[in-house]
């Protein structure tokens, strides 16, 4: 019987405010429990929830990149339920005019477009943060009120990669539109992942298992395989009904999922439309304000890096994927450096090093100016594309201007005529017996040469002068 896997995601990121969602506490990372609160986080009496407009302004910037239909008015209702880490008993969301539905973006999966349709966007405020220990817990109110943006799919993912590339897709958008750092290591983004099997040509969707806040790609990834061979297992084995509409939580440490509890419905919610918060009118004018914001994103990029620089689709998704990245090779454009060398410098050498010390691009001391000074002395012919390479980890290590280390250490490619003739017909003179062979037409001796001249410079011959003299006079 073959199966099909049926994936839906919710995705939770906190955007990138000054302040929190309905409160002017301040909206910001800090290891200090409780330092960013007032009275409205903590639901004291008497408070009432003013909403950010920045936040709702980014909001619908996010629903507008994902080309959501948005109302004309914003609704925020209540979603009731208990738990410590939500001092209302009710949490302040969307649910009867969130900020976009009906949404649908394309993501590349393995070189071919995916489209994948949204369900829909809305804001809502986060919840406070547990910390439990052996037999406490404790709860830190920093994060709640922070303004979070959920955005769900519909059921309309078929693979595991096609639900990382999506989530990665999103995490880019967040980034190039600066709504969000989208900083999984802050916990700036989470994830619930649906996963349901059905037979191939069936019309009905399996039953739907959820497996709560997954914290990372990687682990999105693995709880999904996990899940389709857990559901797979019991399917094949007649215990079909075993598989229920639960939700369970991803295990890092046993690489499996764990039950929590059974799946609570919309209904249970008992959603309601906030009487403390009025209807909020989406001005068109508005709307068309926040459009022109929009920079190109990561596809439009991408196809523009193929289209006017001729770049690979390789080496042009490189560039795109990470936002750093692609900013420090358009800073590299605007300093007029050729798109491909630039393009050849970060997606090897740059690349290359960031990702062995674990670092992001903006942090390393060679900025695209500095990449700029190495280049023009490579395109003079004053080093070597060695030296270059040389030149490139000396800056990085010493953290000093190309053009003092060049001078400091001498690093300077061997250009003058009279003095590599000289020394290839000193190297001639001790190699009789090479120059009769390489004449008897063992040509692989003119590398011999080449490796005897470069012995004899340490390196700094101008390798294009020294085969043209070293030819000349092989003749």
């Amino acid at each position: 019987m073959a199966l099909k896997v049926v994936i839906g995601l919710e995705m939770h990121c906190e955007l990138k405010t000054k302040t929190k969602v309905f409160s002017k506490s301040l909206n910001s990372y800090n290891d200090i429990p409780n330092s960013c609160i007032t009275a409205i986080d903590l639901a004291f009496p008497g408070t009432l929830p003013v909403v950010n407009k920045e936040a709702v302004k980014k909001a619908l910037k996010m629903a507008i990149c994902l080309n959501c239909e948005i109302p004309e008015v914003l609704i925020f209702d209540r979603k009731n339920y208990y738990y410590p880490d939500v001092p209302k008993n009710y949490q302040i969301t969307q649910n009867t005019k969130p900020v976009g539905i009906n949404g649908k973006i394309d993501v590349e999966v393995n070189d071919q477009l995916v489209p994948i349709t949204i369900h829909d966007i809305h804001l809502e405020e986060d919840t406070a943060s547990l910390d439990h220990y052996f037999d406490y817990s404790l709860i830190d109110y920093n994060r709640a009120g922070v303004p979070l943006l959920e955005i769900v799919t519909d059921p309309c993912i078929y693979s595991p990669e096609a639900a990382v590339a999506f989530l990665e897709h999103l995490r880019n958008i967040y980034k190039y539109t600066d709504c969000s750092e989208a900083d999984t290591k802050k916990g700036q983004i989470r994830c619930d992942v649906n996963v349901s099997l059905k037979e191939e040509e069936a019309k009905e969707l399996g039953t739907k298992v959820e497996v709560k806040n997954v914290n990372s790609f990687s682990n999105v990834y693995a709880a999904i395989i996990y899940e389709i061979k857990r559901q797979t297992e019991l399917i094949e084995s007649g215990k079909k009904d075993e598989i229920i509409q639960e939700t369970r939580r991803w295990d890092e440490e046993s690489g499996t999922t764990i039950r929590m509890r059974e799946k609570v419905e919309s209904i249970d919610y008992k959603y309601y439309v906030d009487p403390n918060i009025p209807k909020i009118k989406i001005e068109s004018k508005w709307l068309e304000e926040i459009k022109a914001e929009i920079p190109l994103l990561p596809l439009e990029r991408k196809a523009k890096y193929i289209e006017d620089y001729n770049l690979s689709s390789y080496d042009a998704g490189v560039l795109v994927k990470n936002k750093e990245v692609s900013d420090y090779f358009e800073e590299c454009l605007r300093l007029g450096i050729n798109p491909k060398e630039a393009s050849n410098w970060i997606t090897s050498q740059i690349m290359g090093y960031i990702n062995k010390h674990d670092i992001e691009i903006n942090e390393i001391f060679l900025t695209p100016k500095r990449l700029l000074g190495i280049l023009n002395y490579l395109n003079k012919g004053t080093i070597s594309s060695k030296q270059a390479k040389e030149l490139f980890f000396m800056i990085l290590e010493k953290q000093e201007e190309p053009d003092i280390l060049i001078k400091k250490h001498g690093i300077e490619q061997l250009n003058n005529d009279d003095e590599l003739i000289n020394i290839i017909q000193n190297i001639l003179d001790n190699n009789q017996s090479q120059i009769d062979e390489y004449k008897a037409g063992k040509t692989k001796v003119f590398d011999y040469f080449i490796g005897q001249i470069m012995k004899e410079t340490k390196g700094k011959a101008n390798p294009v002068k020294a085969k043209e003299i070293l030819l000349s006079k092989l003749k």
